[in-house]
Formats: structure tokens, C-alpha cells, sequence
């Protein structure tokens, strides 16, 4: 076993642009516009929510280019929170991450077992079947991944086209199904300006859950090839596909089922693809989206042990979450402890779905923090310039233009995004931020107990 630092990165700019894509679209955008358009009401708020979110997701992602250019190294997420602020910050928004991100991948595995179950296990009871092909997938997407990075980012790549495909297929459907006679257009009273307001506010917690992930890119950096200039590169092309994609596919859904179908769809990609192929679209739909789901899963396993992997280089973890298979690239015990905690989470699933609605509050906060980092690194790149002139300083790093308004606007929004879900949910808000602070004494009791280890060694 060797250091992460002694592997040579195999990650190239179509590898990440892939993995920033399989980050972003997981379940969220064939679910979450129906509860879009039910929080808008109208479709002008409707498609005002989604290109908000997708403007801002766009700055957001320049942002995190830019932090992940100046600070590439493994578990680059948590990583910024201890460099930036403190190991005791960094370990208290990284714990919650990593457990939500477990209970998250289970229950997306879920949704994808839920498609599959009724054609691979139709004689099983549905729920003994959607628990038998959840755990078998979670356990063979774990054994390709034990095989290497480079198998595992393969296999992404495959599942992340099929996962496009299904979405261009939803966004033809505008040409392929002419005035869906079934599904009239329509267009509702205008509801006065202070609720439309609160509306498109209420409308930024699914969208811009929908829209997150491309953060987590920066858990890659030991992994890429040059990533100063791989890393920014990446995630503008793979930002740039999620928001095309995603703002077609919101206009085919309104445009073939109409507002009120929207509102009302319970599957949105199988009421759509029914019309275009009518009743053999089930089984097509069926195994596409599980398909789908697995791109999800396998991103997940891929980015959460260099989570664990950076909070072992801060000595908040043991040494063993920073052990390496020089062969493969893998951190083999930590991707093997998060595959145990997805299936732990399933036979807790009803406390996780309330545990994730918790998190949800502390996400935007994270996010807040994180991008705030860019402030904080371009006043030490400054300083240091000031203080130790240097002749040759770092190349490659990328800038974002506008600096500092367009972050300064990213965070902004974000915080009309907590606002928002402290409004909507304060039960939720409430909790987590218990989770939160709670990770603090978490923090020194973990470090206390391996510090007296080391002593006794």
C-alpha cells in the first residue's frame, strides 16, 4: 500500500467532465420537477426558478473550478474547510455529509431497484425484491470498483451516456408527440406579486437540489492528469451540458404534458415516453432509469472514501482510511466501510428520509462556506506575493471573471436558499443545526482517543 501522493493520476477531461455530470443528475430532475411546479404554481415562476438555478448554478461551479485549480489534492471538499478555516469546521461539515451521502445513495438505490423489481423478480414480493437487487447492485458495483479507478471511471462514462440518452429521448418528445391533445396547456391566474415571490423562493430548494454535486468534483484532485487546467475545464463542460440538458428537459415536460399534467405526474419519464412508445415503454423506461441510478451509486462510491481519505490526513480518522492499493488506486477500506454504510442506512431507511429533509438546512450552509473559501485563498495568494515575490509562480490556475461580485451573488442566492427551507421546514432547520454542533465535541473526542493511541504506541 502506497500514499495517495506516490500514485500517478489517471483521471483525463473527458473521465471528470462524466463524473461532474454523474455528481449533478441523479434522481432529482426525472422527480423533483413536479414539486417544482407545484411550489410555483405558474409556469412563468416555473422556468424563472430553473434558469435562476441554472445561472447560478453556472457562477457556482466557476467558483468551486477556481478553488479546486488553486487547491487540488484529495478530498479537496473537506480539504478546503480545514485549510481555509479549521481541521474542528471542516470535521463538523464534513460528518454530516458523509453520513446524509450514505442514506442518500441507499435510497436512490431504491429508486432504481423499484424500477427493475416487476421485470428481473416479478414472482417475489415486491419489497423482498426491491432489497435482494438493491444490495446485489451495491455489491457489484463494489467489486468494480475494487478493480481500479480506471474500470470504475469507465463503466461512469457508460452509464452517464445511457443516463443522456434517456434524457434527449424525454427532450425529443417535443417534436415526437405533436400538441398532446391529452394534455392541454394550462395557464393559471396570476397570484399576487408578494406570493409570487415567495413561490419562486420556496421553488430554490428542489431546484438547486437538483442542480448540486458539481462541489464534490473537488474530491478528485490527486486523481486527474494536470488538474489545475483538467479540473476547471471539466466542470464547465460538465455544467454546461447539466443546465442545457436540464432546461430542455423542463420545457418538454411543460410543452407535452402541460402545467397541470406536470403538476400531477407521479413518473415523469415513464407518462412521457408511454406516449411516445405507449405500453412497451415501461420495460424500456424500467431498465433505463436503473441504469441511471447506477451511474449515480457508482459516482458516490468513487467521491465519498477521499472524504475519509482527507480527514485521515488531518488525523481525525485513522491512518487506515488513508491506505491506497498503488495497483489499482483504491482506498479499498474506506470504499469498502461506505458500501457497509449504504447498507446499514437500508434497514433504517424511514429515519433517514427525516434525517436527510434535516440536512438539507446545512447543505446551503456548506456550500456558503465553501465558496466563501475563494475570498479567503486569494488573500493569502495576495499576501504571499507581497511578502515573498516570486519569480515563477504556480501556472495554470484558473480565474473566474467577475470576481469578487459573481461569488459574491452565489452566496447570496444561497442564503435565500436557506431562508427558504428555514421558512418552509423549521423543524428541519432546527435539527440540522444540532447535527452540526454536534460535531464539534465529536471532533475532539475522535482526536483525543487517537492521540492517546499514538502515545501508547
Amino acid at each position: 500500500m502506497l500514499d495517495q501522493e506516490k500514485i500517478k493520476p489517471q483521471l483525463k477531461t473527458f473521465d471528470l467532465t462524466m463524473i461532474v455530470v454523474g455528481l449533478v443528475i441523479g434522481m432529482g430532475i426525472f422527480r423533483n420537477p413536479v414539486e417544482v411546479a407545484n411550489k410555483a404554481g405558474i409556469p412563468i415562476i416555473f422556468f424563472l426558478a430553473w434558469i435562476t438555478g441554472a445561472v447560478i448554478s453556472f457562477i457556482g461551479a466557476l467558483t468551486f473550478a477556481e478553488i479546486g485549480s488553486r487547491y487540488p489534492v484529495a478530498g479537496g471538499f473537506y480539504k478546503i474547510f480545514s485549510h481555509c478555516y479549521h481541521p474542528a469546521f471542516a470535521f463538523m461539515v464534513n460528518w454530516i455529509i458523509v453520513m446524509s451521502n450514505a442514506g442518500a445513495t441507499a435510497l436512490v438505490a431504491i429508486m432504481g431497484a423499484e424500477y427493475i423489481a416487476p421485470i428481473l423478480l416479478p414472482d417475489i414480493p415486491r419489497s423482498t425484491a426491491i432489497s435482494i437487487i438493491t444490495i446485489s447492485s451495491i455489491a457489484g458495483l463494489w467489486v468494480i470498483n475494487m478493480v481500479g479507478i480506471k474500470v470504475s471511471a469507465k463503466l461512469l462514462n457508460g452509464l452517464m451516456l445511457i443516463k443522456i440518452a434517456m434524457l434527449l429521448l424525454l427532450i425529443s418528445a417535443v417534436f415526437l408527440i405533436k400538441g398532446a391533445p391529452n394534455n392541454p396547456i394550462i395557464t393559471p391566474d396570476n397570484p399576487p406579486l408578494k406570493d409570487m415571490a415567495t413561490c419562486f423562493a420556496l421553488c430554490f430548494i428542489p431546484v438547486f437540489f437538483t442542480y448540486g454535486g458539481y462541489q464534490m468534483t473537488m474530491n478528485f484532485g490527486n486523481d486527474i492528469q494536470h488538474a489545475r487546467k483538467t479540473m476547471p475545464r471539466a466542470i464547465f463542460f460538465g455544467i454546461t451540458i447539466i443546465l442545457l440538458l436540464y432546461l430542455a428537459v423542463n420545457f418538454s415536460y411543460f410543452k407535452v404534458l402541460g402545467f397541470s399534467g406536470l403538476q400531477n405526474s407521479k413518473t415523469l419519464a415513464s407518462d412521457i415516453c408511454g406516449l411516445i412508445f405507449g405500453a412497451v415503454a415501461y420495460k424500456l423506461v424500467a431498465v433505463v432509469m436503473f441504469l441511471s441510478v447506477m451511474a449515480y451509486v457508482n459516482v458516490e462510491l468513487m467521491s465519498n472514501p477521499r472524504i475519509y481519505f482527507a480527514m485521515a490526513d488531518d488525523k481525525i480518522l485513522p491512518p487506515i482510511f488513508k491506505r491506497l492499493n498503488h495497483k489499482t488506486q483504491v482506498q479499498e477500506f474506506a470504499l469498502t466501510l461506505f458500501c457497509v454504510f449504504i447498507l446499514l442506512t437500508l434497514f433504517f431507511m424511514n429515519s433517514f428520509k427525516a434525517l436527510l429533509e434535516y440536512v438539507m438546512f446545512f447543505d446551503s450552509i456548506s456550500l456558503i462556506a465553501a465558496a466563501s473559501a475563494i475570498f479567503i485563498l486569494r488573500y493569502r495568494d495576495k499576501k504571499a506575493e507581497i511578502t515573498n515575490p516570486n519569480p515563477h509562480p504556480p501556472t495554470g490556475i484558473f480565474k473566474i471573471k467577475g470576481y469578487p461580485y459573481l461569488p459574491a451573488l452565489y452566496i447570496m442566492v444561497y442564503l435565500i436558499v436557506n431562508i427558504s427551507v428555514l421558512y418552509a421546514n423549521p423543524e428541519a432547520a432546527m435539527w440540522g443545526f444540532i447535527l452540526f454542533i454536534s460535531g464539534l465535541p465529536l471532533y475532539y473526542l475522535i482526536k483525543y482517543i487517537l492521540n492517546r493511541n499514538a502515545d501508547k504506541v
